[in-house]
């Protein structure tokens, strides 16, 4: 019986496929969701050299030169508490290398 009823909640949701992009998915604007999405990959990254390195938030802290209540924002994903430039400058203490491109943006459908 349980079955027959997820087979119909299943049949009546909608599933949309997503852009690619959560946070353009959520509505923001385009260039403030590329923003967020380069700042969200840069913040997995540092996330990953902590838990890699087995970083103590106090030793992270050491490590990439700032307090740590900032590593604590950082763990917890606090994303509007971080620049681009503070992030760049995160990822340069912990011995990572930035790397972006420029390209045209890809031509939409209205």
């Amino acid at each position: 019986m349980e079955e027959k009823a997820a087979m119909r909640l299943a049949s009546k949701t909608a599933i949309t496929k997503g852009s690619g992009n959560v946070f353009a998915d959520l509505g923001f604007s385009p260039s403030e969701a590329r923003n967020l999405k380069m700042r969200s990959q840069m913040i997995a990254a540092l996330r990953k050299f902590i838990e890699q390195e087995g970083l103590t938030q106090a030793d992270a802290a050491k490590r990439l030169k700032v307090s740590q209540p900032r590593i604590s924002d950082l763990t917890r994903g606090r994303i509007s508490r971080f620049s681009l430039d503070a992030l760049v400058n995160l990822l340069s203490h912990a011995g990572l290398e930035v790397d972006f491109r420029i390209k045209p943006a890809s031509k939409r459908l209205a």
